[in-house]
């Protein structure tokens, strides 16, 4: 019986940890979400179809992407991350991206900064935010407070 429970106890183990995995840090890139899961695709294109003149890497959610995270709001989790137009242009064009874990909700913060802003200008005074998928305002403060966690912006 001690095999039959260590066996057990093993395989919740590694089932327990591959669960934590995944809902855990870097598990997903947001320039991986919709090639690779139908519901997230289909969930993403609900959210840009009613937008106009939006870029065509935040579309195809193309681009330079870090690993997203787990977070939680108003009760609700949510896999959050930055994508970048490219890596050598991110602090001009980033997308910061939220969909819920039933895949269900997208919600994402278009960030702009004017190109050749001086190296000593503040980019967050320069800055338009265009936030997409109607969030509200704790979503929205959300999408920022992930944006401020970038030790560039300032």
């Amino acid at each position: 019986m001690s095999i039959l429970y260590k066996t057990m106890a093993a395989a919740l183990l590694l089932g327990g940890s591959a669960m934590a995995m995944a809902a855990n840090d870097g598990q997903m890139r947001a320039n991986e979400l919709i090639t690779t899961d139908p519901q997230y695709r289909e969930t993403w294109q609900g959210v840009v179809k009613k937008e106009e003149r939006l870029p065509e890497w935040v579309m195809n959610l193309s681009g330079d992407a870090e690993q997203m995270n787990a977070v939680q709001e108003d009760g609700h989790k949510y896999l959050v991350g930055p994508l970048c137009k490219s890596q050598p242009t991110c602090l001009n064009e980033r997308l910061i991206v939220a969909f819920s874990f039933d895949k269900e909700d997208a919600y994402a913060m278009l960030v702009e900064v004017p190109a050749g802003l001086p190296a000593d200008k503040s980019p967050t005074r320069h800055a338009s935010y265009r936030f997409l998928g109607k969030p509200d305002q704790g979503m929205q403060d959300l999408l920022m407070e992930q944006l401020k966690k970038d030790p560039n912006w300032y």
